[in-house]
């Protein structure tokens, strides 16, 4: 069987993106350097408007008064069902489901794996065996056809052969002798006779995450992803010890790696502040230096008055990886809502996280812990949604999506409601 076109369109969706991509990037820098007043300046030359940004309840309930009862109903209407659809979701999440959202509509979701990951296994300083593991099986787990591993070689020898042993274990279709920005664009594009990777996850250095950056829209990513970061929240109960050779065991990661301690306790961070130095100039020589450089430069103890402030300073910093050593765990467990994997007591450390206790070590950066989380299996499935009707519904849903299409100015949105209203016999309502 072959597939014909019977009409090739000239272009597709990325056609405009450089041009689009050039002037994006000049409003947001005049943006970033002029705050609220480059908004309102843009909002004057683009939209002509010199009122007020920010509505006011006032002027919120002119706008109910002015508008007409149908109108509201519709958008009422749809309100409902969203809602409905969204609470299913929430109620069903991670699993298949269909319910009624009113008579003779029926809308729900399937879960769907993607069809090829690239996985990307860091191997430059160090081996990083655990990403191997940590991105290589969970794609397996979520049902991923083909698995695409890239680490980079060394001389005379390939990609690190333990790295080799693990990604091949862990369930990789292929493996390639492939490091920074060729092997994402290798990855995304298809090369090598491998299928383009849909996904391409895993940490690496800056300019990996620059290279999936850019590809992002071409190719899905787990996450922007920075050099790695942590942050300990410790009060008089902790030991200072382990405090610090847990910053110190995250900073030898890199020159650029942040370690923040948050603590109510002057006398611990005094004794943290001293020890660190000393522990850092017992490592190796490779070690020592990522870990010193992080130390002097990333490294910061934030004194507070109150647990509550602790948690505050830490969602607003939303650590990559955080350490809770206080008294009452439990209720910093319960309140701590921003960071990308949570370690509970002196008894567990990142390490373990990073190696093999069983979460995934790869996590959000830079602040992206306020708006996702790290790699899991839903990463490698799609949630798609889907509706199915009876003739009957449309003479409500119909009607409806008519009218609020026509409210929007988008008439050939309407005319597809019109013509199935007229031809189950109900007639258009305009």
């Amino acid at each position: 069987m072959s597939i014909t076109y019977l009409k090739k369109s000239p272009k597709t969706s990325s056609t405009d993106d450089t041009k689009t991509t050039g002037i994006v990037q000049d409003l947001l820098n005049e943006i970033e350097n002029s705050k609220e007043q480059g908004c309102i300046n843009l909002t004057k030359k683009f939209d002509k408007y010199d009122g007020e940004i920010i509505i006011s309840k006032e002027r919120i309930e002119e706008i109910k008064k002015t508008l007409d009862q149908k109108t509201k109903d519709d958008v009422q209407f749809s309100h409902e069902r969203v809602k409905k659809f969204a609470e299913a979701q929430l109620k069903n999440y991670g699993q298949d489901f269909e319910v009624e959202l009113s008579k003779g509509l029926f809308a729900g979701q399937k879960l769907v794996p993607i069809n090829t990951a690239g996985c990307y296994i860091p191997g430059g300083r160090y081996a990083h065996i655990a990403s191997a593991v940590m991105s290589v099986t969970t794609a397996k787990v979520a049902g991923v056809k083909n698995i695409i591993a890239c680490s980079p070689p060394k001389e005379g020898m390939g990609a690190h052969p333990t790295i080799v042993y693990t990604a091949d274990l862990c369930g990789a279709d292929v493996i390639l002798n492939l490091g920074g920005v060729p092997a994402i664009a290798s990855m995304t594009n298809g090369l090598f006779k491998n299928p383009p990777a849909d996904i391409i996850v895993g940490p690496g250095n800056q300019f990996v995450a620059e290279a999936k950056r850019i590809l992002f829209g071409k190719v899905g990513i787990d996450l922007f992803a920075g050099p790695t970061e942590i942050g300990i929240i410790a009060d008089a109960k902790a030991d200072p010890e382990i405090v610090a050779v847990d910053l110190v065991g995250q900073a030898e990661h890199g020159y650029n790696s942040p370690c923040w301690l948050y603590t109510t306790s002057k006398e611990l961070a005094e004794k943290v502040i001293k020890r660190v130095p000393e522990l850092i100039a017992k490592l190796p020589e490779v070690p020592r230096t990522n870990a010193d450089a992080a130390w002097r430069d990333y490294g910061e103890v934030i004194l507070c008055d109150t647990d509550e402030e602790m948690v505050k300073i830490s969602d607003e910093f939303a650590p990559e990886h955080l350490e809770v050593q206080t008294e009452n765990l439990k209720w910093f467990h319960e309140r701590l809502t921003n960071y990308g994997s949570l370690f509970i007591g002196e008894e567990t450390t990142v390490a373990y996280g990073d190696k093999c206790s069983g979460t995934n070590h790869i996590l959000p950066t830079k602040g992206a812990g306020r708006y996702t989380g790290g790699l899991f299996v839903g990463k490698f499935i799609k949630t798609l949604s889907f509706q199915r009707m009876t003739k009957e519904a449309t003479e409500l849903v119909g009607a409806a999506a008519a009218r609020i299409s026509r409210y929007e100015g988008m008439e050939a949105h309407a005319r597809t409601g019109d013509v199935r209203l007229v031809k189950y016999g109900y007639q258009s309502k305009k």
